[in-house]
Parts: structure tokens; C-alpha cells; sequence
């Protein structure tokens, strides 16, 4: 059985953990649409979508500040390192309570959206860069291809296109 001063920080890291657990969830779900808006070319949807991340990522440093500050109140109170707590070292302090498994999940499932998500946001990248080098190339096609029509035209013997009013009026 855990102290009511313990406990009361220990709900608050684990209300924050969630939040955390909440906004990483979001932004993961944000960067998985990503790609659709990328497909459909939709510059309004994408510009709503990287304010949407801005957003989430403030939220993220602030949460995480706080995560921080409640690690280390857990920790002055339960004898853990207060200078650099592990939420997993917090579990093993509090060893023998439900709060203890707690920790020990909450990190496991944070990890996984945390590595999750630069993968997909780094795969949207390779795309986008892939999609513009498409789309250069085929530009500069196109430019290629009336570069040569345009000579092909010039050197036609008395094929020339009228250049003045005058020779227009026949």
C-alpha cells in the first residue's frame, strides 16, 4: 500500500503518461493520413495537417516537461535517482503495487508510437521527394519536347512562319 502523497504523485505521472500516450496516438494517426493528402495533392488539407502536428508537438514538450518534473517528485518521495528517474527504476521502488505494472507498461507502449512514427513520417518524405523528381522529370520533357519543335520548325526549308503584320496579309 502506497502513502496518499506517493499515490497522489504517482496519479499525477500516470494522468501524464497517458496525456502523452493521447497526443502520440494523434500525431501517429496525423502522419498515417499524411500520405492520402500527399496522393490527392490537397495543399489546403496538407497545410491544416502540419499545423495540426505543430499543435501536437508543442503539446508533446509540454507534457513531456511535465512528465519530467512528476518523475522526479515520485522519486524524491519513493528514494529513486531525482536527478535522471527511469520510469522503470520508479516501478521497482513501488514493487509489490499495482502502480509498479503500471509503469512498467506505460513506457513500453510510449516506445512503439515513438519509434513508429518517424518511420511513417520518413516514408511520406521518400514519397514527396520521389513524386517532385516525377514531376521535374516530366517538366523538363515537356520543355525538352517544344524545344525541339520549335528548332524543327525553324529549320524547315520555306515553311517559316510569318514574323511581322506585313506578311501576315498576303
Amino acid at each position: 500500500m502506497m502513502d496518499a502523497t506517493v499515490e497522489r504523485a504517482f496519479h499525477k505521472l500516470e494522468s501524464n503518461l497517458e496525456e502523452l500516450t493521447k497526443i502520440y496516438r494523434s500525431l501517429l494517426d496525423i502522419v498515417r493520413k499524411e500520405k492520402e493528402i500527399l496522393l490527392k495533392a490537397d495543399r489546403e488539407a496538407l497545410d491544416e495537417s502540419n499545423k495540426l502536428k505543430e499543435e501536437l508537438l508543442f503539446k508533446l514538450r509540454a507534457q513531456d516537461s511535465l512528465r519530467s518534473r512528476y518523475a522526479m517528485e515520485l522519486a524524491t518521495l519513493i528514494g529513486a535517482d531525482v536527478e535522471n528517474p527511469r520510469l522503470l527504476e520508479l516501478a521497482q521502488k513501488l514493487a509489490g503495487t499495482p502502480a509498479a505494472d503500471r509503469l512498467r507498461t506505460q513506457p513500453a507502449a510510449l516506445d512503439i508510437l515513438i519509434k513508429r512514427i518517424p518511420e511513417i513520417n520518413k516514408d511520406n518524405e521518400e514519397y514527396t521527394k520521389s513524386a517532385l523528381l516525377t514531376l521535374n522529370g516530366a517538366l523538363n520533357n515537356i520543355k525538352e519536347h517544344a524545344f525541339r519543335q520549335e528548332n524543327l520548325r525553324r529549320q524547315r526549308p520555306g515553311k517559316t512562319r510569318p514574323t511581322s503584320r506585313r506578311q501576315l496579309r498576303i
